[in-house]
């Protein structure tokens, strides 16, 4: 049996998927950065990693998260499949979010992007990337 990356460069995968000249929805790594878009979509499903958590417990956590945004984050990662919504009969009536089998599996990615961005210098100027370009149009005094 050959290894999968046979004949190509190490860390490329041997997949026709591949090989594609522009980023198509059906890429396994498209797939991988959709289900993470958004800003605080990560601490969220970190929170999730965690164990089940109601949505006051991911409020408490990431106090300063929105309530919109974290309510748009829950309803986009359900949606995407990463979040189980629980909804329990009381009153006032409980909610809990937990993390699907697919879910789960966005730990290690979540891991090696950490990993990757504590080996990775910042720019001259210590700004990250995604910030450089949100002020590039900005002027300061």
């Amino acid at each position: 049996m050959t290894h999968r990356t046979v004949g190509h460069p190490p860390g490329l995968p041997d997949d026709p998927r591949a090989d594609v000249t522009a980023p198509t929805p059906e890429c396994p790594v498209e797939i991988t950065l959709a289900a993470l878009q958004g800003r605080w979509t990560t601490l969220v499903i970190r929170e999730l990693l965690r164990g089940d958590r109601s949505y006051s417990e991911l409020r408490a956590a990431l106090p300063a998260l929105s309530d919109k945004v974290l309510s748009d984050r829950l309803a986009q990662l359900t949606r995407t499949g990463v979040v189980e919504r629980h909804r329990h009969p009381a009153w006032p009536p409980r909610v809990h979010y937990t993390l699907t089998p697919t879910g789960h599996r966005l730990g290690p990615v979540l891991q090696a992007l950490w990993d990757w961005g504590t080996q990775t210098p910042l720019p001259a100027n210590g700004t990250p990337p995604t910030q450089q370009s949100r002020t590039a149009g900005t002027v300061r005094s």
